[in-house]
C-alpha cells in the first residue's frame, strides 16, 4: 500500500495510533495476569513457619513438633533451614556492628 497524499497519511497515522492503543491494552492484560500457584513466603507460609518457630524455641522437639500433624517432615526441614539460615544472617550482621 502505497500512500500518496497527505488525506491517506492521515487515515494511515489514526489506523495505526488505534492499532498501538489495543496492543497496550492486551499488553496491560497480559501483565496483570495471576500466574498462580503458591506465593514463596506468602502470609500462610509466614502463619506456619512462625508457629513451626514458636514451638521450636519454646523447646518441643523436631518430631514431636511432626507428630502434631501440622506440617508433614519434609516441610518441617524447610522451616528449619529458613531459621538457620536467618540466624547465620542475624549473626554476622551483629558481628560487622561491633
Amino acid at each position: 500500500m502505497k500512500i500518496t497524499t497527505l488525506d491517506e497519511a492521515l487515515k494511515r497515522i489514526k489506523e495505526l495510533e488505534k492499532e498501538v492503543a489495543e496492543l497496550k491494552a492486551e499488553n496491560e492484560k497480559l501483565r496483570k495476569r495471576n500466574f498462580g500457584g503458591r506465593k514463596k513466603h506468602d502470609e500462610a507460609w509466614m502463619a506456619a513457619y512462625n508457629d513451626f518457630m514458636l514451638k521450636y524455641e519454646s523447646g518441643m522437639t523436631f518430631m514431636e513438633i511432626v507428630a502434631e500433624g501440622d506440617v508433614s517432615r519434609r516441610t518441617a526441614y524447610r522451616y528449619l533451614a529458613y531459621y538457620k539460615e536467618l540466624q547465620k544472617i542475624a549473626g554476622t550482621s551483629k558481628s560487622v556492628q561491633k
